[in-house]
């Protein structure tokens, strides 16, 4: 069987460090699965992972792509067999055509999910599930606002929130994104500037939000600490515009509010199997019953990387950029 997959033995520009190499798929071992890659997203993670600006560096040489979904060719594990649909646990290096890893490493999830849905369950969804529900008990009605609105796990933290009767207030840096949103579920969209502060002011009146999510930094990240109650919890999640999050003395003193920072990686690893399963059952369910999704731009075979590396940036790339292994 020829197989094929992107590695990267230097840190870098992925473009510059990436290589596409062939290599045979070696005999499993007791409780091995051996995988065929459907699909794999290129996720903010995975450039920072190659660049060696992530939280975990790699042993050299090291495979590229942090989540997918995948088809179970071959099992000696005895919780999974062949044609099992499955999502990994951990990062197993995704960009391949084919993969050995351990059974205990692997979630069955329906069959019948789209598979570039399916792709994206690991970490967007479960990062918006989280920022949800592991820091406060949000009842219906509540406020909460968000930066970077249409990422993917912005795009999830909407749907997720319309679900449970909590109302979003979220901040874009582009224009022409607001109907989106709307129809995603989304309460009300301002821009990710000044005067959208204080458009958002005016739509809050009298209430504060009680959660605010950060996936910019710098003078966004300060603007939702404007925008939370006394006591309200601020968390960051993630740094495009990789500028600090500078926190001033007064929501500290008198507005007694909590900064706190979310890792998916870590999260997992410190929560029970069963924790894991049970979110990730919950929100297979959502994706199998079309409630939630997340935005897909193209698809690109392993072999065209660099084209899809480069539509990463193009002014008008949509939703996410995927790899397709097998075509």
């Amino acid at each position: 069987m020829k197989s094929h997959r992107l590695a990267f033995e230097t840190h870098g520009k992925p473009t510059d460090v990436l290589r596409l190499e062939t290599f045979e798929i070696p005999p499993l071992e007791n409780g091995e699965c051996l995988l065929a890659i459907d699909a794999a997203p290129i996720n903010p993670a995975d450039l920072n992972f190659i660049e060696g600006t992530y939280g975990i560096k790699p042993t050299m040489p090291s495979l590229a792509g942090m989540e997918c979904v995948a088809t179970v060719l071959e099992s000696r594990s005895g919780k999974l067999t062949p044609g099992d649909k499955v999502i990994p646990v951990t990062r197993i290096g995704a960009w391949t055509s084919h993969l050995i890893t351990s059974g205990e490493n692997l979630i069955r999830i329906p069959a019948g999910i789209d598979p570039l849905q399916a792709a994206m369950l690991k970490v967007n969804p479960a990062t918006a599930w989280l920022l949800l529900h592991h820091f406060e008990t949000l009842q219906e009605g509540d406020w909460v606002v968000l930066n970077a609105a249409n990422s993917g796990v912005g795009q999830c933290v909407i749907q997720l929130a319309a679900g449970m009767g909590v109302r979003t207030l979220c901040f874009l840096r582009n224009a022409g994104l607001e109907s989106e949103l709307i129809s995603l579920g989304a309460d009300a969209v301002c821009m990710d500037s000044p005067e959208g502060y204080e458009q958002a002011r005016e739509i809050l009146g009298t209430e504060k939000a009680k959660l605010a999510f950060n996936a910019v930094g710098g003078d966004s990240a300060l603007r939702l600490m404007k925008l939370l109650a006394n006591g309200g919890t601020h968390i960051t999640y993630g740094a495009m515009a990789r500028k600090p999050v500078t926190i001033p003395n007064g929501p500290l003193i008198f507005g007694d509010m909590r900064f706190r920072g979310l890792w998916l990686s870590r999260w997992m690893e410190e929560s029970t199997r069963g924790k894991v399963e049970a979110i990730y059952a919950e929100l297979a369910g959502l994706l199998l019953a079309g409630s939630l999704k997340q935005a897909v731009d193209c698809v690109f075979p392993l072999a065209n990387f660099r084209a899809a590396l480069a539509r990463l940036d193009a002014t008008d790339r949509h939703g996410k950029i995927l790899f397709e292994p097998q075509s």
